[in-house]
């Protein structure tokens, strides 16, 4: 397993889907921010992006679905980016790149009001309280959204946490965000609906134990200049 991991790895540092913070630490390559665009995707159009994308099932649907937006999946472990990566070479989807970098290094790659959506399905609920920073719903990650979304982007969360959940709709109300969709079970409430309904590896395990998935969508309040 160690060794399938390590050339995963290895294939996914070769693959043009992909961009790796080391290639700009080690590089010398400027970073993409405000470029994406221009340099990195064929053709423009709304740059939204897939946090802690995992095996980027969520990137790839978003591509599909909406096949005039450009999609980039966020994660830092290369070996999970892999499989979305290689099934978008495969496809031949022009509008899907993945990012190998922390996510709280978004202002690093994302220009002011480059980026017009972000997903978050699924994250870590980091259940301890003394990790509730860690959360991607967090005032603190949520200050790092405001600086790369576009005047009225959207935040969009799936998850089967209801801690994670009640935290996220408390942020959103101390935070004075704009609640803009709530589904309190996607699968009774929106059956047809192909993209929320779109299930993802983990999301497969959480139906067939039973726990309901939720959905939110919000948007930051506006920046006031000081």
């Amino acid at each position: 397993m160690a060794k399938n991991k390590l050339q995963r790895y290895e294939e996914v540092r070769e693959l043009d889907t992909v961009l790796e913070y080391t290639e700009f630490a080690e590089g010398g390559r400027t970073p993409p921010a405000g470029d994406w665009n221009d340099r990195i995707f064929e053709d423009p159009g709304p740059v939204v992006l897939e946090l802690a994308c995992g095996k980027g099932e969520y990137t790839l649907q978003l591509a599909r679905t909406s096949p005039e937006i450009n999609a980039v999946g966020i994660d830092i472990k290369g070996a999970r980016i892999w499989k979305g990566a290689t099934r978008a070479h495969r496809e031949g989807l022009k509008n899907v790149r993945f990012l190998r970098i922390f996510i709280d290094h978004l202002v690093d790659y994302f220009a002011p009001g480059e980026v017009s959506q972000i997903w978050i399905p699924f994250p870590d609920p980091y259940l301890k309280e003394t990790k509730s920073d860690k959360r991607l719903t967090s005032p603190k990650f949520l200050e790092i959204y405001q600086k790369v979304l576009e005047p009225g982007g959207t935040i969009h969360l799936k998850t089967d946490s209801p801690e994670l959940w009640e935290y996220t709709l408390e942020v959103i109300r101390n935070e004075r965000c704009e609640l803009l969709d709530r589904v309190d079970d996607i699968y009774k409430e929106r059956p047809g609906d192909e993209l929320l309904t779109h299930t993802t590896y983990y999301e497969r395990k959480h139906l067939a134990a039973g726990r309901t998935i939720r959905y939110v969508r919000f948007r930051l309040p506006d920046v006031k200049e000081a």
